[in-house]
């Protein structure tokens, strides 16, 4: 067993149950043990419980983007303080104190990632686990948690015709049309999800500051570049691996729209929607999720935004002086 087998190991047992406990669960009420759609939606299951694990880590993420937000004009002035200078000392300076800056707001630019990086290892897991079903098959072995016998009810088991374990560019068995026409419209659904997901992200809930920023270029780039590498790398995926990714998508798809909606980033097209809807109804603007302003600050600025939204003037607050 080689380095990744090793790491891949406990990924691949925790996956393979998850589908064997839903499998067996969907044959309990009815449905038939060896149909291609009981595992079908064995592997939705198995979407469903790990999102929904990750999502105290998409909470922690949301109040990470938040504080990341609050930055963006202080970065910017220390992008400004160290304009044009290259040499070693004032790049560590630079990183040093931008080091201190995300720590002081507990926050760093790496927590997006963090779901993306949590679930990569269930997705080559589930990757591994449908693609060697058929030489499991082969050998008379099991492959994780499925036995041999669950190993062949998969194997053979189809939707519209397509074997499970077939992929666009490897072929299998079953209808080879069938599984070219699935395979094509899973991964249009796949890349498709993925773009809007990203798109809505960018038009209505981003800061002016953050698409001023240098790290927006970025992020355009990368709104059409990742559905083209899941676009081109779908044809290797088996049709079990598409269902997963496309509904894992759909699920992010839905979430974000919750958040751009109920959560939206302070300074977004999207916040102040919000702020108006709720001014409407005569609703207290919401508190700012992320950064650590005290409360008072919190309350001041909640005002402000209700009373923006109604076209009120706001009269200034004085701070309150300590008694001598």
């Amino acid at each position: 067993m080689d380095f990744f087998e090793t790491i891949m190991f406990p990924f691949k047992w925790l996956v393979s149950i998850i589908m064997v406990g839903f499998h067996e669960g969907l044959t309990a009420i009815g449905l038939p043990e060896a149909s291609g759609w009981t595992w079908t939606l064995s592997i939705i299951g198995l979407v469903l419980v790990i999102r929904a694990a990750l999502i105290p880590v998409f909470v922690k993420q949301i109040k990470a983007q938040r504080g990341m937000q609050l930055l963006q004009p202080d970065l910017k002035k220390l992008q400004d303080k160290y304009k044009g200078k290259t040499d070693q000392l004032s790049r560590q300076a630079m990183a040093q104190e931008q080091m201190a800056m995300y720590k002081k707001h507990g926050t760093n630019p790496f927590s997006a990632c963090l779901p993306m990086l949590i679930q990569m290892p269930f997705f080559f897991a589930l990757f591994t686990v449908l693609s060697g079903i058929s030489t499991a098959r082969d050998r008379g072995e099991g492959i994780g948690a499925m036995s041999h016998g669950q190993v062949e009810q998969f194997d053979d088991s189809t939707i519209f015709g397509a074997t499970l374990s077939a992929s666009l560019l490897h072929g299998g068995e079953g209808n080879l049309t069938a599984v070219w026409i699935l395979s094509i419209i899973m991964i249009l659904a796949m890349t498709a999800s993925q773009f809007i997901t990203q798109k809505q992200i960018m038009a209505k809930n981003m800061s002016e500051e953050a698409m001023a920023s240098p790290f927006m270029r970025q992020q355009k780039m990368m709104l059409y570049i990742l559905p083209i590498v899941f676009g081109v790398g779908g044809i290797n995926f088996p049709i079990g691996v598409l269902i997963y990714w496309t509904t894992t998508n759909l699920w992010t798809m839905g979430q974000q729209f919750f958040v751009i909606r109920r959560m939206p980033t302070p300074g977004s097209p999207a916040a102040k929607a919000l702020a108006e809807r709720r001014a409407a109804k005569g609703l207290p603007a919401l508190p700012i999720l992320g950064g650590k302003k005290d409360e008072a600050a919190d309350a001041a600025a909640a005002a402000a935004a209700v009373a923006q939204a109604k076209g009120q003037r706001i009269q200034p607050q004085r701070k309150n002086r300590k008694k001598k």
